[in-house]
């Protein structure tokens, strides 16, 4: 399964950031967000008429300065064209059509990617009149809005849902277990997929981001069969201009969605990064399954306590949802790649457990005694009832007299009493509270 992108493209300053969170707030009033993923202002979820698509703001990955360069803006362009369903093409109204506009205008036309040319800061009639221009950008229609109010959006998303893809790529190993190998450019994501299957089937060279498509491959041995995906990185150049962070993330984003366990690949010699954790984030937003794994521990010269620095490291960063596999692996000496292989059929099963509600109830008892939920301006909270929902991923749902009372930090109290008593390492849960 395939998921839908849209990306908003466009020089600085003309909205698009105001515009994404605009799109990704209309989801948020009606889905959880999970604690200490909200810095990751580049990536949202969004939804309109029951279709749902991902939303990729590039201008959070143009390079902050003083200099508005033609050439950065141009290469985000181009990558959304590659990797998006619907681009959003954001110009400013006040400042009417610039040089810049202009060649962005001139790499759409040229791409064969769906473009919606959204107006903004459109806020009085005046301004409709004004905006006409735009039509000699040889886009198409225009849609009129303002990012800061809302005006107009709606029959700007009505246009994207009609532009999306109406089918699915479903194919015939779909019902298979999907395994996702992710992580930054030139991390040996290849070289991992070669050792688990044994044979040289990607491409693996010095070059970060060598991997052009996500390439499947189904694998069928030892037990075990299933689905496992090399995320793809970029073309084979002789120098690689583009962003690689914004490609690495607006390429994840579509093998994270599709996926049911991630393996997060880090470079051992370079250590964990913020991409490292912008892509676990990323993962945890779409509540899959998760191992890291670090590669390359073959070339790290080892002391006494190297792999527990190094956990402690990653736990540091990725927290607060430390309960995650790690393993120290090098894809070169195969040392521990069926471990990893092992450890994430592992967390796939995890992730399809389904826990008895009377063994929930039993557990909820016990916590509640050890640490029953803090008094709020003399009320007391009582949890009644718990139970596991009808979810793809592991959801529960507590049920109490004043629900809107419990707070963030009893909810982790409680996440943290069913992890101890069901194994849900490298399992995302998501904990609901309801009214009795």
């Amino acid at each position: 399964m395939s998921s839908k992108i849209v990306a908003i493209v466009g020089r600085p300053n003309v909205g698009k950031s105001t515009l994404f969170n605009r799109l990704v707030e209309q989801r948020k009033a009606i889905v959880d967000e999970t604690a200490g993923v909200t810095r990751d202002r580049n990536y949202g979820k969004s939804e309109w008429n029951g279709v749902e698509f991902s939303v990729i703001d590039t201008g959070g990955y143009v390079i902050n300065s003083d200099d508005i360069f033609e050439a950065e803006i141009n290469k985000q362009v181009h990558l959304a064209i590659d990797e998006a369903d619907v681009i959003l093409f954001v110009v400013d109204v006040e400042l009417g059509i610039t040089d810049l506009d202009d060649a962005v205008a001139t790499i759409l036309r040229k791409g064969k990617k769906s473009v919606v040319v959204v107006v903004n800061k459109v806020d009085n009639n005046a301004r409709i009149i004004d905006a006409q221009e735009f039509y000699s950008l040889g886009l198409g229609e225009i849609f009129c809005v303002s990012s800061m109010t809302g005006s107009g959006t709606g029959e700007m998303l009505d246009k994207i849902v009609e532009l999306l893809p109406k089918t699915e790529n479903i194919d015939e190993e779909s019902g298979l277990p999907h395994l996702s190998v992710v992580g930054r450019p030139n991390v040996g994501k290849s070289s991992f997929v070669n050792a688990l299957i044994g044979v040289e089937r990607n491409i693996v060279t010095e070059i970060a981001g060598t991997t052009r498509d996500s390439i499947h491959t189904r694998f069928n041995k030892f037990g075990h069969d299933f689905m496992i995906v090399d995320t793809a990185g970029l073309r084979k150049r002789a120098k690689v201009q583009e962003d690689l962070e914004f490609y690495s993330v607006l390429r994840s984003v579509r093998t994270i969605e599709s996926s049911d366990v991630c393996l997060l690949l880090i470079d051992a010699e370079r250590g964990v990064e913020a991409q490292d954790v912008t892509i676990f984030n990323l993962i945890l937003r779409n509540k899959k399954g998760v191992v890291i794994l670090v590669n390359k521990w073959d070339l790290i010269e080892k002391e006494t306590n190297s792999t527990k620095k190094f956990t402690e490291e990653i736990k540091e960063k990725i927290a607060p949802f430390v309960d995650v596999p790690i393993l120290f692996i090098s894809a070169l000496t195969k040392q521990r790649v069926h471990k990893a292989l092992e450890t994430a059929i592992e967390v796939y099963k995890r992730r399809q457990q389904k826990i008895k509600t009377s063994d929930l109830n039993e557990l909820l008892k016990e916590a509640i005694e050890k640490q029953s939920p803090p008094s709020i301006k003399g009320k007391y909270i009582k949890i009644k009832y718990v139970t596991q929902l009808p979810t793809q991923t592991p959801s529960f749902a507590f049920f109490a007299n004043l629900p809107q009372y419990i707070k963030e930090p009893y909810k982790r109290y409680l996440e943290n009493q069913i992890r101890e008593h069901f194994n849900f390492s490298g399992v995302p849960i998501q904990i609901y509270f309801r009214q009795k």
